[in-house]
């Protein structure tokens, strides 16, 4: 008996597939993103028109011999990096830096440590709370050249109604040559920006503490964090962000002072009180050397700049906790 043997079917198989990455997704201009850019565009081009091409002009300035002749002439020799070796030479750079460093740095001290004081202070209600709060941010709405005006008046060495009270206290037997004196000019003009920059400083940090849960303290009580242990270990490891941001700003905006400087002592006595900023414009339009006096703008920028970028990246920290 013969067997006849059947051949095996052959499965289908599925026909393979493609294992190529999918086409990425063009971009389409639709309606909603034309929109977008002409919102952008008009920012766009307001920040080139009014700080791209200044900074480049400025930049470039500083790389030639750019003087009154120039208006007339239209001519200005290239000089490369002469006028920064010109600024990096001058006697006067070393006492500007070591004066722009003193001026920001008691500057921000005293704004935030007044500040932060004034600001958990208004924390608390009581009554007038808010109208003390508003009158606060007067000498920050103030223009600055009438700020430093008044407060010429005041620290006057012979009419200053600051020297007449500290006298009729029996304080000072002499009057204090607040503004004529090289060793106390660089303090008063200080102590002003100081005064100055307190609502700036309180606006902020009272923001700060808004935002900490009351919850925190009731906890911190029940376990004796109350006074100076709360505030250590509650307010400020939760304010930090807000410190941080403070502080940097605060650096940014006060290292380019000019008004009040040249407002009080213009840069005196003896050059008590030049700093960058005021050497940059005495440079520029006292003795017309604008190519120097960009290059001391410029070193100026690059200060700033390194500063707004810390800004950056503690602005960015404090987004992300």
């Amino acid at each position: 008996m013969s067997v006849t043997t059947v051949p095996p079917t052959e499965v289908p198989t599925s026909p393979r597939r493609d294992t190529a990455p999918p086409a990425r997704h063009r971009r389409r201009f639709t309606l909603e993103n034309v929109t977008r850019i002409l919102f952008v565009v008009p920012a766009g081009l307001f920040l080139l028109a009014f700080f791209g091409y200044p900074v480049v002009k400025n930049v470039t300035m500083s790389l030639q011999e750019y003087t009154t002749r120039t208006f007339f002439t239209g001519e200005a020799p290239w000089v490369g990096f002469a006028n920064y070796a010109t600024v990096l030479s001058s006697q006067l750079f070393s006492p500007a830096l070591i004066n722009t460093a003193l001026f920001t740095i008691g500057s921000i001290a005293g704004q935030f440590v007044i500040g932060l004081a004034l600001a958990e202070f208004f924390r608390r209600k009581f009554p007038l709370s808010g109208f003390l709060r508003s009158m606060l941010l007067l000498p920050w709405l103030l223009p600055l050249i009438v700020s430093s005006a008044t407060w010429r008046m005041i620290l006057d060495r012979d009419s200053g109604i600051l020297n007449e009270t500290l006298g009729s206290l029996g304080i000072i037997s002499s009057p204090i040559p607040w503004l004529t004196s090289p060793s106390v000019a660089l303090l008063a003009v200080v102590l002003v920006n100081i005064w100055i920059g307190i609502p700036f400083n309180v606006t902020i940090l009272y923001g700060g503490l808004q935002d900490i849960p009351e919850e925190l303290y009731e906890a911190g009580a029940l376990d004796g964090a109350t006074g100076w242990k709360a505030f250590w270990h509650i307010t400020l490891p939760n304010l930090r962000p807000v410190v941080s941001v403070v502080l940097v700003l605060g650096v940014v905006y006060t290292i380019k002072v000019l008004d009040i400087i040249l407002g009080l002592t213009n840069g005196g006595p003896a050059n008590a009180t030049q700093t960058l900023s005021v050497r940059s414009y005495q440079e520029s339009f006292v003795n017309f050397e604008f190519g120097v006096g960009a290059a001391y703008s410029n070193i100026l920028i690059v200060i700033s700049l390194l500063f707004a970028v810390i800004y950056l990246r503690a602005n960015r920290r404090a987004v992300d906790e």
